[in-house]
């Protein structure tokens, strides 16, 4: 047999064994009144063990090219040709040629993990419920009448939410804007598809943090994009590291997630708000602001957007409702020039014809109402006990082997781990006692950190979730 696998190919052996055998069917290598090779002989010939040469029929005979019969081998399918009509797609041939990338490995295995299991949650994103302002939002339902329509909205949303979240990002935010710049988005990862899918091209050179949330995406990838790491430190990235990969790689469009940075918990310093201002506008390069945390300062206090510093438009700002009010209504927003939110609201219509009504006159109501203040203090009240309480715990748990920021808002803690560790298998070892978190190197480059959330769990759950993480640490 000439032909042969490559193994320094990054195909599984099998796909290639099965893809070479699907080639000779078509071209008549092999015939369809003769037995394929047997799997004893086609492993012996190719160098592999039998298991590859098994999956590779099985593959085939999944995608209707092969039959397995008891006695007689392995057969070249009677419907390939069509006689009976009957031939079944090759699926997994579909899913790997698509455009679309799948999230990572590990992202599935926590999606998975947490679905199907009882465990300690501090990977999740999310709040818990108990966060969620569930009285007010009933009260709202019950006792004021629906005006809206039910029919198609706006393509850029609901005009009375719109004007609502203009005065809500002033008042709380300090950013003047109009309804006519504010795109309604189905939270703000969809905000962040479309500023990819609309403004950027194949081949484009972007910019994000390291470490970043944005690595744990996989649509700079299904883009083609080429993405560029700037390091996170305590006051968050350094501009002069911006402009020196402008230089090597003209950068199109910076992502940055300045405050309360996930997962670092960091505040991009206002000396470096600044800069970043001054390169945009001076090399024209756009910045995309991701901001879902800065309301959820526990002091309340007042921090900056990039937005509201903006005086020539080069912050295109996304926002949502996911992490200070509930996760479940997908409000989200983007605020920019009326030209971009234009080309951002008709790919959206494109995709789902515009936002659902009903959520959108909910967030109105609740965001205009005497409730909003109140559970936003509220909430930062809780996650700040919920802070602490991860201190606590990984002091006492953890004394010297890991260190630590502790953020002033938002809901995540990232950790450094002093020992070196194999990070799968500590993930492994975690689940295996009932806790579960995000390993670092899922969000960028450095596989010695984990990052845990502390908005998902009540303090008791965070003490005992970082007690059986210590455990974990301590058996390998």
């Amino acid at each position: 047999m000439e032909w042969k696998t490559d193994r320094k190919s990054k195909r599984p052996l099998y796909k290639q064994i099965a893809a070479y055998i699907e080639s000779g069917i078509a071209d008549g290598t092999f015939l369809v009144d003769k037995p394929l090779p047997s799997e004893r002989f086609l492993a012996s010939e190719l160098g592999v063990n039998r298991s590859t040469v098994v999956a590779a029929y099985d593959e085939l005979e999944a995608n209707g090219l092969v039959e397995r019969k008891k006695g007689s081998g392995t057969m070249i399918s009677k419907d390939i040709w069509g006689i009976t009509r009957k031939r079944i797609p090759s699926w997994n041939r579909y899913i790997e040629a698509g455009s679309c990338l799948p999230n990572m490995p590990v992202t599935q295995k926590i999606r998975k993990e947490t679905e199907g299991h009882n465990l300690i949650n501090l990977a999740s994103g999310e709040l818990s419920e108990d966060l969620f302002p569930v009285q007010s939002l009933r009260e709202i339902i019950s006792n004021r009448s629906f005006i809206g329509s039910l029919g198609y909205d706006h393509p850029q949303g609901n005009a009375n939410l719109r004007e609502t979240i203009a005065n809500h990002v002033k008042q709380y935010r300090r950013i003047d804007t109009d309804p006519s710049s504010i795109l309604i988005t189905s939270g703000a990862q969809q905000a962040l598809h479309l500023v990819v899918q609309c403004l950027l091209k194949p081949g484009d050179a972007v910019v994000l943090e390291d470490p970043s949330y944005s690595y744990n995406l996989p649509i700079f990838q299904s883009a083609g994009l080429r993405t560029f790491p700037l390091p996170v430190d305590k006051d968050g990235i350094n501009p002069e590291d911006l402009l020196e990969l402008h230089k090597k790689h003209r950068i199109r469009m910076i992502f940055l997630n300045p405050i309360f940075q996930n997962p670092t918990g960091t505040v991009l310093h206002i000396n470096r708000r600044k800069r970043i201002l001054e390169l945009s506008s001076e090399y024209g390069i756009p910045v995309i602001e991701d901001d879902p945390y800065s309301l959820t300062s526990f002091a309340g206090e007042e921090i900056s957007t990039l937005k509201s510093m903006d005086d020539n438009g080069n912050v295109l700002y996304i926002s949502s409702l996911s992490k200070i009010v509930a996760s479940g209504l997908r409000i989200g927003w983007i605020i920019g020039p009326k030209s971009v939110i234009d080309r951002l609201s008709d790919a959206k219509q494109q995709v789902d014809f515009g936002h659902g009504s009903f959520t959108q006159w909910i967030a109105n109501d609740f965001l205009d109402s005497e409730y909003f203040p109140a559970h936003l203090a509220g909430l930062r009240g809780q996650l700040e006990k919920r802070r602490d309480a991860m201190v606590s715990s990984l002091q006492q748990f953890l004394p010297k082997k890991v260190d630590y920021y502790s953020p002033n808002g938002g809901i995540h803690l990232w950790c450094k781990l002093k020992v070196p560790l194999n990070e799968i298998k500590l993930l492994e070892e975690s689940i295996k006692r009932g806790v579960i978190y995000v390993p670092g190197s899922t969000l960028g480059t450095n596989k010695e950190y984990v990052r845990f959330t502390f908005g998902r769990e009540k303090e008791d759950s965070i003490h005992e979730g970082i007690k059986r993480f210590a455990e974990a640490v301590k058996s390998l």
